[in-house]
């Protein structure tokens, strides 16, 4: 059995003391590829320096996460145009982008601006983009609509959302459904709404160091607890965990087409 961790930060210095031990861990519990993607100018380096330190195993993404949105935000967009101007074959996905408003909305109109920038480069290279929503799903909503009829794909990365938020989601038929440990929190909803959403809709992630999965919560996430949250969706739909890998992992190469 392999199985994908489709997000995860492994360049931040969370862990920079034991990296290969990390990834040690990661290939131990049968993880076969990690996606990771970016946050702004100042982690390509260490992102792209940790993709090449395990070529075939950690795929990088470009892109300016909306947390980095600030008055200087067209700078890092020129940043992330130059990389994909540059070196665009190097990236198997633009991410992570979309919207945050869950401290304030003070750069909500540039968070708009940035992600529906990025969202053209993405159709414009061709690449899958990665979505980062919190606090702004009807923004983000509106924002998609009048791609749907397009070639646009990717992700709603860290899905927390509710019944109805899901069903919304699932309109855009080229997109995945990003799960990570949250599923597995004692107060968590969404074991009640991924009973309604096809396994086939799918991709598991860490998020790491992030979003740790329980029985390791409160500790630093890593790549080789996507095994927990996995091990808690083979639950909730009553298969094999061999099973649920197989889908979700094929689910991500799909999607992920450059990193097969």
């Amino acid at each position: 059995m392999y199985l994908i961790d489709s997000h995860a930060h492994l360049f931040l210095e969370e862990f920079a003391e034991d990296l290969p031990l990390v990834i040690q861990r990661a290939k131990q519990a049968g993880v076969s590829h990690i996606f990771m993607p970016n946050i702004d100018s100042t982690t390509i380096e260490p992102l792209l320096k940790t993709c090449d330190m395990f070529p075939n195993y950690c795929f990088p993404m470009i892109g300016l996460h909306p947390t980095s949105v600030g008055e200087n935000y067209l700078q890092e967009l020129e940043i992330v145009h130059r990389q994909l101007e540059e070196n665009a074959k190097r990236y198997v996905a633009i991410g992570e982008i979309g919207l945050d408003l869950y401290w304030d909305k003070t750069y909500l109109n540039e968070q708009l601006i940035a992600f529906e920038q990025q969202i053209e480069w993405a159709l414009q290279y061709n690449l899958p983009i990665v979505i980062h929503v919190r606090d702004a799903f009807e923004y983000i909503y509106k924002v998609l609509k009048p791609y749907r009829q397009t070639a646009l794909k990717g992700v709603f990365h860290s899905f927390t959302g509710n019944m109805e938020e899901m069903k919304q989601l699932l309109e855009f038929t080229n997109f995945y459904i990003g799960i990570n440990g949250v599923v597995t929190f004692k107060k968590s909803h969404l074991p009640d709404v991924l009973k309604h959403t096809p396994m086939e809709r799918l991709l598991i992630e860490t998020d790491a160091p992030y979003l740790t999965p329980v029985p390791n919560r409160g500790k630093r996430n890593e790549s080789a607890y996507v095994k927990d949250t996995l091990n808690k969706i083979a639950e909730i739909y009553q298969a094999s965990p061999e099973e649920v890998a197989e889908i979700t992992s094929a689910n991500a190469l799909k999607l992920f087409e450059k990193g097969q």
